[in-house]
């Protein structure tokens, strides 16, 4: 497209000497979306980038095609309440999936539909929990992209509204006591309660009466946490016991307490003992129908076990004490479960594993004696979760999807274990192209193996061709196979998409992940430039033809990938990015990622962040990639601000033509967002790609 000419970015001679560090940020002032030079520069680049993006030629050809294949539809696992199923739905047509329920006798009725509350679309379903009588039901909308949860409970029966809105319930788990009266849920502190600035944060867990005012809820626990702590909560179907769990962000480690709510005082708060404090360790715990306290941990054993222990008495609590059901497996990750009744009566564990990001079902015994089968029925993909009827039962069901199949759920019989039928397929719009899916390993520079999953049109033959690679790289996060239209519509059309396992993520247990975060986050970055030189070398591209795509997190992958190794790919798409690693912090909900990166208050810390962060690794005069950023202008975890100034740096510097452009929408944000919304954003990715990369279509 020729030499482009930018908007006009003034840089400041700004240099702050940060713990012996020179930090040069001369775009500082592309941080404030209200200074008048913000302004008016990004009002110019939205006119340059709405040129470029209407001029690709494949731009609505994927438009067309990624609007019949994001229309397939999704069904979500049944939460079984009473024998009532709760689950999700989207058709082809349908903008967000609605929250429906099936009662004993087959009928189905919509109980949430998000767009008969908002006909524009912005509002979303957060989350959503029917009380231990499947009678009532607690869900939470946001709306404009902002996640700012709004708490309602309805009646199932009638569809009244019976309480709400109750705002500031961001990330909130629901806990129902029994009769479906009261609940537990977490509320951050009012505005005017916590340090200007600090509106995000400081959450507490609350005991709430369905009806009653929220300000006068009871206070359980939180009180002098850390403010970026979050919170969990659970009860028991008997009413007996609270389960209360903290991380403070998103650390790899959590405290947990249990109390005993027959033995606490009326109408106050009740008495939490600790489980776990002060570990270095994550662990989910609950108290099931059988009155054992379960454990799924990975205290002491990173691939993840599940346990048992009794809740009444706190000697079995210690892991010493603690008595495995299924123990941790060498060759995969413990990452779901599931308890049934067996054909004998004896309780039964249907447990998900994840080898090399595949997923896996097998049957245990509840008393711990042993694998008992293997659910080979199973394809070649991911699960994203098992349910089965808290009251007992001998079935249990599955979410399902891979490469071509959209969200669905099997079921499973302890009667026939080693089989699956399906129970609910999601609907496909028009057809589904069908491809082939090769799983091969990259070898990282210190010699780590990396699985990439890489997926072409099946009866192509092979040759290089402009492929996409995608990452992500953190947080714990596996990426594991899934439905996917954007990748579908750019196989169909000639290219490979191809995703890699990096470290970091979740894919073989919590040394993995540590092995990509903090002072090793450099090790991402390395294992996504192996990937991209494995599948150079395999034939399957080459550098011109090659594309890194990635978001949040992954945009960072993708912004550092650019500034350390321009010469690996010809283009880029960097969508909702953390790229300034020093100021991070201060912005967003920043502040609760620490963990996973380091702090530029800690002087060592600060090091590994300059280390690569991309807008302190950008050189003038190099020839960088063609570079298309995406923002969310409502996105209240990771603030635009990222791309506008590493966008600003790169045109600048790049002495290349290839464009560096970027492209912002507003009334959306980080998360879920209508499905006409994904469409726009997705084939201007797409075409964007599709042009630097030489494909044709």
């Amino acid at each position: 497209m020729g030499r482009v000419r930018y908007p006009e970015a003034p840089r400041l001679d700004l240099v702050e000497h940060l713990h012996g560090h020179a930090v040069a940020d001369p775009y500082r002032w592309l941080e404030d979306p209200a200074d008048p030079r913000t302004a008016s520069w990004t009002a110019a680049q939205d006119e340059l980038t709405a040129g470029a993006l209407a001029a690709l030629p494949l731009r609505d050809r994927f438009a067309a095609r990624l609007a019949e294949l994001v229309h397939a539809g999704a069904v979500g696992v049944p939460v079984w309440r009473a024998g009532r199923a709760f689950s999700t739905r989207r058709d082809p047509g349908q903008e967000h999936a609605v929250l429906r329920v099936r009662e004993p006798d087959g009928t189905e009725r919509v109980l949430v539909d998000p767009m008969a509350v908002d006909p524009s679309g912005t509002t979303t379903l957060d989350a959503w929990s029917p009380s231990w009588e499947g009678d009532r039901l607690a869900y939470q909308l946001s709306t404009g992209g902002d996640e700012e949860s709004r708490l309602f409970v309805l009646d199932v029966a009638t569809g009244e509204q019976l309480d709400g809105p109750i705002d500031r319930c961001r990330y909130s788990p629901v806990a129902w006591l029994p009769g479906g009266e009261e609940l537990f849920y977490v509320r951050r502190l009012a505005p005017e309660q916590v340090p200007a600035g600090e509106e995000q944060f400081h959450r507490r867990v609350w005991r709430h009466r369905v009806g009653a005012d929220a300000d006068g809820d009871v206070l359980v626990h939180g009180e002098g946490s850390d403010p970026a702590t979050y919170f969990g909560a659970r009860t028991s179907r008997d009413g007996r016991w609270l389960v209360v769990s903290a991380s403070i962000g998103t650390a790899p480690r959590d405290d947990v307490w249990l109390a005993d709510l027959a033995m606490s005082p009326e109408g106050g708060p009740p008495h939490l003992r600790e489980l776990q404090v002060g570990v270095d360790a994550q662990t989910a715990a609950w108290v099931a129908r059988d009155g054992r306290l379960w454990l799924m941990s990975d205290r002491g054993t990173p691939r993840w076990r599940l346990a048992v222990a009794d809740p009444a008495d706190p000697a079995t609590w210690a892991p010493e004490a603690w008595r495995d059901v299924v123990p941790q497996q060498e060759d995969g990750v413990l990452t779901d479960v599931a308890l049934v009744d067996g054909p004998d009566g004896g309780l039964q564990v249907l447990a998900v594993h994840s080898v090399d990001a595949t997923d896996r079902l097998s049957v245990w015994a509840g008393d711990g004696s042993g694998r008992q089968a293997e659910v080979g029925a199973l394809r070649a993909g991911s699960v994203s979760g098992v349910s089965a009827p808290p009251e007992g039962g001998g079935a249990a069901w599955v979410g399902f999807t891979d490469h071509s199949t959209p969200p669905s759920v099997l079921r499973w019989d302890a009667a026939d274990p080693t089989s699956l039928t399906s129970w609910e397929q999601a609907p496909v719009a028009g057809d589904v192209p069908e491809v082939r899916v090769v799983e091969t390993h990259a070898t990282s520079a210190d010699g780590t193996p990396v699985h990439l999953f890489v997926i072409s049109r099946a009866g192509v033959p092979d040759r290089p061709r402009p492929t996409v690679l995608y990452g992500y790289g953190g947080f714990d996060v596996a990426l594991t196979p899934g439905y996917s239209a954007q990748a579908l519509a750019w196989v169909e059309a000639g290219g490979v998409w191809a995703v890699a396992n990096l470290r970091g993520g979740s894919e073989h247990g919590e040394e993995w992940h540590r092995a990509g975060m903090r002072e090793r986050k450099q090790n991402v970055f390395d294992d996504f430039a192996a990937a991209g030189e494995h599948l150079v070398a395999g034939g399957w591209t080459t550098h011109p033809q090659l594309a890194v795509m990635g978001g949040s997190n992954g945009g960072l992958l993708v912004g550092a990938t650019l500034t350390q190794r321009p010469d690996l790919a010809a283009a880029v798409v960097c969508s909702a990015p953390l790229l300034d690693m020093v100021r991070y912090e201060r912005f967003g909900l920043g502040r609760t990622w620490n963990d996973e990166y380091g702090t530029a208050e800690d002087p060592t810390e600060l090091g590994w962040l300059l280390g690569y962060s991309p807008y302190h690794r950008v050189v003038e005069g190099t020839a960088y990639p063609a570079v298309l950023f995406t923002t969310f202008e409502s996105d209240t975890r990771v603030d635009p601000l990222h791309a506008r100034k590493l966008a600003a740096a790169l045109q600048h510097a790049t002495s290349s033509d290839a464009p560096v452009l970027l492209r912002r929408e507003t009334s959306v944000g980080h998360g879920a967002r209508a499905v006409s919304r994904t469409v726009g954003l997705a084939a201007d990715q797409l075409a964007f790609l599709a042009a630097h990369t030489g494909l044709t279509g």
